[in-house]
């Protein structure tokens, strides 16, 4: 919901500001590390949390058997 609320907010214009002003910060060589570590960073985060709601799992499964 908020994504979508969010992306009525950003048209064509104000993405293009904010790409020249990435490539301005950060220079155009570093935005292929800066992607690859968000994207190393979100993978992480996902497994934990999916090992997270294993473990929830196997923890009510226990309390079942109890």
């Amino acid at each position: 919901m908020i994504s979508l609320i969010i992306a009525g907010f950003f048209g064509p214009q104000e993405i293009i500001i904010v790409v020249i002003a990435v490539v301005i910060l950060f220079g155009g060589r570093k935005i292929p590390e800066l992607m690859r570590g968000i994207g190393q960073g979100m993978k992480e985060f996902k497994k934990a949390t999916k090992d997270n709601s294993a473990d929830e799992n196997e923890d009510k499964e226990k309390e079942k058997i109890k």
